[in-house]
């Protein structure tokens, strides 16, 4: 899985991608488990999943794991399924406009040490 590290404005909006992404893979996950993917609290990660719960990005099925558990799965909607879509071109619309930036940075400063690196 990807890192989407976001720039601090679109930090929720990332991590509701990377929850959907991850979620997508893996609807069994639990809500411990999707928090340690997602590298946040579990506190933080129950906001994320009932935002998107509450957006109608995702819901929520119970099944008995092997354990004679109940667990839950967190299954995309198909809202959900457009989202992640549209999400996933908006950040990488993003990426690749970050990476033309950097690309002509690096290029500008090439050029900058040829101009001032003395010929041996």
């Amino acid at each position: 899985m990807t890192n989407l590290s976001p720039l601090p404005a679109d930090a929720d909006t990332a991590r509701a991608l990377e929850a959907m992404r991850l979620l997508a893979e893996r609807p069994d996950l639990s809500q411990r488990e999707l928090s340690r993917a997602l590298g946040l609290s579990l506190g933080k990660t129950h906001y994320v999943l009932h935002a998107l719960l509450d957006k109608g990005l995702v819901k929520i099925r119970n099944f008995r794991r092997n354990d004679n558990k109940l667990a839950y799965a967190y299954l995309l909607t198909p809202k959900g399924a457009r989202e992640k879509m549209r999400l996933t071109r908006a950040f990488l619309a993003r990426k690749e406009a970050e990476f033309d930036a950097l690309s002509r940075a690096i290029a500008e400063l090439r050029a900058e040490v040829a101009r001032n690196t003395p010929m041996a």
